[in-house]
């Protein structure tokens, strides 16, 4: 496109001494205008370096958006200092070290604009800037989306970052801006970024997804306050604080979100209102550290994906919850370390697979009016020094009530445990505990069992409808006070032997409790689901493209594995085939897909019990504690069992400068598992080639527990096509004339460096294009079935 003529009118003191004019160059028009004069744009590609500097309008031809590109070879391609009206251009940036418009003073009205660089900022604002953007994109590849920072302000509305190779909105060294109503996406930084001190954000009704990271990360002593906003589908933690952060969120959405939906650190402080959680892989909410401090009120946190408290709060960390709900969780609230608390207030923890309550290592809790239902345990008090005080709560649906193990001292006060299935409050292990005027009915056990050693008070309780009794104490049991019970039967000692059930637990993430039972109960698995033919799935591994050599290795194992079985059918040897791998390769390989087919393999041939995938790394395997690494790589194996246990990243248990790293635990106790169960887990380790061969050879004892390496080699430019096109097929979209073509040239030179995603990359230039091309059919008033489904070279992303 040509540039154009700029068309001036310039202003009188009255309308009748307005004139204009024409100037072949926007520089030169931006010369001659001065204060309150229009600059009409025609339509055209200006290769110039503007800088605004007086309250002029300067804007595109009415009717043609997009028409008018300011687009120079290097540096800023605008730059405004003055209170002046831009609107309807569209800019384009190619500087890496400059931002694509620079908002440096006054307060400008910015409207319409399309900035498409790939420059350090899309839209950067600084110093005394208080500008207004309305209906503002920000498309860079290159940097961040949109920078506030020195200082500077101002109020978005409308604007949308649809993609950003960093963060989203980054605000830093002071700048404190408003954003009404924006969109922040596909970015591969934060959505949000708001670091160091006096630096601010205030966000309403903004959504943040589609993020390479977390939703939104506050550091550093900055505030932040969000209202009415959505945050989902992160590949991170929805909202991180570290460092004395601040942050309020009211009536705000958080879901979709694999690892913590909010992440706490440092003395940081968050304050939620009217806000829900769901959907997230490990906590909803994750506190640590001392001076750390959630308030949360009238919240709801529910529907976990992962095997993680709902409530996380450690290190000395504070946590409120006030008038809130919690509900289909593995756990709901733990809270453990010395200095650690948490408040729960007439609130309610229900459909709570193990333990509602949590408290250990020297934590504190205090609830009050809190209705506990449908859990394993409604509260554990586990171990010296773990106690506080439950007032007014009832736990209704448990299998018991409440549980006081290894020297815990809780105060139980006016509580009430209805229906539970075994004890409704259980002492042991030398817990103390004092329960005073509380309440069991209808238990299908004891409604208190206290064992021996255990120094507990109880005044005032009472028992109704227990069937096992109203009271189970030793001889030299607790001391017991003004107790009823609606039997006739006195107190009488406990057997030798624990007689009466605790919940079924999971181990959780803090160890187990030794389990008074009776006889031990291997944990419930699900029933083997009906498997496919080793030959139906063989031919699902066939359809994947690419990986010849590694379906090669597969389809040999799985012929070893079959004439093995066959041999012992006939009475005959077979020769002992290890079945644990090692997978080398870049990311996007598909080492999980085979990973998942190999575990479907074994089950057909009956080898595994089960053949399902459990995926790990380190983050799974590796505790923050002393002891806990141990559980937690045991727990991944257990839900392994029967099963593949694919670890990926593998060589991040044993870093190059391990120090007093815990990963050596993990690695330690995966071993001796795979040697005591050999036959019941399939163990593959995955990660990066080098870093898998220094793995292996620093860990001489992982290696020799694995039969073979295989490697999955990245994709050529064709096979990175076949995968666009059935991901095309799948979706029914069919590919233009040349644009097959245009797919290969631009995987051909597409840069593939350590980070390269192979089929990721291939998937994401697939969805890329279909935003593109809804972007160029969405213009179209009634377009046909050919344009909706036909993608064109003009779609493919542009290389970075």
């Amino acid at each position: 496109m040509a540039q154009g003529t700029v068309q001036v009118t310039h202003t009188g003191t009255s309308r009748w001494r307005r004139r204009t004019g024409e100037y072949a160059s926007l520089t030169a028009a931006l010369e001659a205008a001065g204060d309150g004069d229009v600059l009409t744009v025609a339509p055209g590609t200006y290769r110039e370096n503007l800088v605004v500097q007086r309250a002029v309008t300067l804007r595109g031809p009415e009717g043609s958006p997009g028409s008018v590109r300011i687009a120079p070879a290097d540096g800023v391609p605008l730059t405004v200092r003055a209170s002046a009206v831009v609107q309807d251009l569209h800019i384009e940036g190619q500087d890496s070290a400059a931002p694509a418009l620079l908002v440096e003073d006054g307060a400008p009205e910015l409207a319409d604009l399309r900035v498409m660089t790939r420059s350090a900022a899309g839209i950067e604002v600084r110093g005394g800037a208080r500008p207004t953007l309305r209906r503002c994109t920000v498309d860079n590849a290159g940097g961040i989306g949109i920078t506030v920072l020195d200082g500077g302000g101002g109020v978005f509305e409308e604007c949308e970052v649809v993609a950003a190779g960093q963060s989203g909105v980054a605000v830093r060294g002071g700048g404190h801006p408003r954003l009404e109503r924006c969109r922040v996406h596909h970015t591969s930084g934060a959505g949000l970024s708001v670091t160091g001190e006096y630096s601010g954000l205030e966000a309403v009704g903004c959504e943040v997804y589609e993020v390479k990271g977390a939703g939104v990360q506050i550091t550093a002593r900055a505030t932040a306050h969000l209202t009415d906003c959505a945050v989902h589908r992160t590949t991170s933690d929805g909202v991180t604080l570290d460092t004395d952060a601040v942050l309020t969120l009211a009536d705000c959405r958080i879901h979709d979100i694999p690892e913590n939906a909010v992440d706490l650190r440092s003395r940081s402080v968050l304050t939620l209102t009217r806000t829900t959680v769901r959907e997230f892989g490990r906590n909803g909410l994750s506190v640590w550290d001392p001076g750390t401090r959630v308030d949360a009120n009238q919240c709801e946190i529910h529907d976990s994906t992962g095997d993680y408290p709902a409530v996380w709060v450690s290190d000395g960390a504070t946590a409120v919850l006030e008038s809130c709900r919690v509900h289909d969780v593995p756990d709901a609230l733990f809270v453990l370390d010395r200095g650690s608390r948490v408040d729960v207030i007439d609130s309610d923890l229900t459909q709570v697979r193990n333990t509602a309550v949590s408290v250990s290592d020297g934590a504190l809790a205090q609830l009050d009016d809190v209705r506990i239902r449908e859990a394993a345990t409604g509260a554990w008090f586990r171990d010296h020094g773990s106690g506080g005080v439950l007032a007014d709560c009832t736990v209704d649906g448990t299998q018991t009530g409440v549980i006081v193990t290894k020297g815990a001292d809780p105060t139980i006060e006016r509580c009430t445990v209805t229906a539970p299935a075994e004890a409704g409050f259980y002492v042991s292990a030398g817990g103390r505990g004092s329960f005073h005027r509380c309440k069991v009915v209808d238990s299908g056990g004891y409604g208190f069992h206290v064992l021996d050693g255990c120094r507990t008070t109880l005044k005032r309780c009472r028992t109704e409808r227990c069937a096992r009794g109203g009271y189970e104490f030793a001889e030299d049991g607790p001391l017991v006070e003004d107790c009823t019970s609606d039997e006739s039967a006195s107190v009488r000692p406990a057997a030798s032997e624990p007689i009466v059930q605790t919940a079924t637990q999971s181990t959780g993430l803090l160890g187990a409790v030794p389990e008074p039972r009776v006889t031990e109960q291997p944990p419930a698995r699900p029933a083997p689901q009906p498997s496919r033919t080793p030959k139906a799935v063989l031919g699902e591994l066939d359809t994947l493209v690419g990986l010849e050599s590694v379906k090669r290795e597969v389809r040999a194992l799985t012929d070893m594995i079959e004439v093995g079985r066959r041999r012992q059918e006939a009475g005959l040897k077979a020769a002992s085939v290890r079945r644990h791998l090692v997978f080398t390769g870049s990311p996007g390989t598909g080492k999980t897909t085979v990973a998942r087919l190999y575990g479907e393999i074994l089950a057909a041939l009956g080898v595994l019990e089960r053949g399902h995938l459990v995926e790990v790394s380190r983050v799974d395997l590796v505790g923050e504690h002393i002891g806990s690494t141990a559980i937690r790589t045991q727990e991944a194996f257990e839900k392994a069992r029967g099963g593949v246990l694919f670890i990926d990243e593998a060589y991040a248990l044993s870093p190059e400068d391990s120090g007093r790293d815990f990963g050596r635990e993990a690695i330690d106790t995966l071993v001796k598992l795979m040697e005591d169960h050999r036959e019941a887990v399939v163990v593959i380790v995955a990660g990066y080639t080098d870093e898998m061969n220094r793995f292996l050879s620093v860990n001489p004892g992982v290696a020799s527990r694995f039969s073979r390496t295989i490697r999955f080699g990245d994709y050529d430019a064709e096979e990175l096509l076949r995968i666009v096109e059935q991901q095309a097929e799948e979706h029914e979209y069919t590919l233009g004339t040349g644009t097959a073509e245009a797919l290969l040239k631009y995987f051909t030179a597409l840069p593939k460096g350590p980070t390269f995603g192979n089929g990721r990359t291939a998937r994401q230039t697939f969805e890329a294009m279909v935003e593109r091309h809804a972007g160029r059919v969405a213009q179209v008033a009634e377009p046909s079935t050919d344009e909706l489904t036909l993608l064109y070279p003009d779609d493919l992303p542009e290389l970075v």
